[in-house]
């Protein structure tokens, strides 16, 4: 009989990490589960820490190292569940995630996904205030969702059929394929939000996916484009005027955050798009501009700005 919730996660050298990951599933309340591991190509101690695991309910796949999308479209091959829950494998649960995401859903027939709260977990194990996002089913979802992604993707309990019905990960994209299935399925249909911070988003020393400013950026405006070209009839109803200042607004804020916390080269790649785009104001390409420059020229302009300041 196939299991109510299957668990999907991608793994991809992350053996340091398994024994929190795994180990919320298995304190997991809602029992009724399978937990899919697609093993990317690791060349650490994943595999074998994997394979040594005894419980049933853990199937373990491996292929050759293909990206986070690709990894978790292998695993939804594979999904039996009526529900997909996506954990990463530095991320973790509380014990009562899956039962409180699935008692959501079966409370609301209508509703394809359910999505809580979280907590920032630092290294040394300090926890940040507990964060609850709002209702975002109101008048103003289909605009809220596309400015942004509203939640980590291990936040979330989506049933299967709805992720199925969309195609899954868009494997071209290695940041934000998360938030491009979230247009594709949570605009078109009920959501319903669970007030709790169940979900722990922890933040470790090892390179991850969201390290990448400029890359998480540029497939972030990806994602907005393919949904667009999908979706036309959002995009008349958004009009071309607010979805350029959605975008490229969201895109050029991103670049001055990298700029005042000297990620220059992140934020020259940013600031590239946005000219490209033609968007921003004269003074914002007082900014960009010296991104045409080569990057130790900019680097002695902005050191020379400073100079002048002090």
């Amino acid at each position: 009989m196939p299991p109510l919730v299957s668990i999907i996660m991608p793994c991809y050298n992350a053996a340091a990490h398994l024994p929190g990951s795994v180990g919320s599933i298995l304190v997991q309340t809602l029992a009724d589960w399978e937990l899919i591991v697609i093993d990317d190509g690791s060349t650490d101690t994943s595999a074998s820490w994997l394979q040594a695991q005894t419980d049933p309910r853990i199937h373990v796949q491996s292929q050759s190292n293909r990206g986070v999308s690709a990894a978790r479209n292998a695993g939804l091959s594979l999904a039996r569940g009526q529900y997909l829950a996506f954990l990463d494998a530095d991320d973790a649960w509380s014990p009562t995630f899956l039962e409180k995401m699935a008692t959501a859903l079966q409370a609301r027939p209508e509703a394809v996904m359910a999505y809580c709260g979280w907590q920032k977990v630092h290294p040394g194990g300090k926890h940040d205030v507990p964060f609850i996002p709002p209702d975002h089913e109101t008048a103003d979802k289909a605009i809220t969702l596309f400015a942004g992604c509203r939640w980590p993707i291990h936040a979330t309990l989506v049933r299967r059929e709805a992720v199925l019905a969309v195609g899954g990960f868009d494997e071209r994209l290695s940041n934000a394929e998360d938030y491009l299935l979230w247009l594709k399925v949570a605009i078109a249909a009920p959501i319903v939000r669970v007030p709790e911070a169940l979900a722990l988003y922890r933040l470790h020393g090892l390179t991850q996916a969201s390290a990448n400013k400029a890359r998480a950026a540029l497939h972030h405006l990806a994602a907005q484009h393919s949904y667009l070209r999908d979706n036309p009839g959002f995009l008349a109803t958004l009009g071309e005027k607010k979805a350029r200042k959605i975008m490229l607004g969201e895109l050029l804020s991103k670049g001055y955050s990298c700029y005042w916390k000297r990620d220059i080269t992140a934020a020259r790649s940013i600031f590239l798009e946005v000219m490209k785009q033609g968007y921003g104001t004269l003074n914002d390409w007082r900014y960009m501009l010296p991104a045409l420059l080569p990057e130790s020229w900019h680097r002695f302009l902005i050191r020379q700005r400073e100079k002048k300041i002090h």
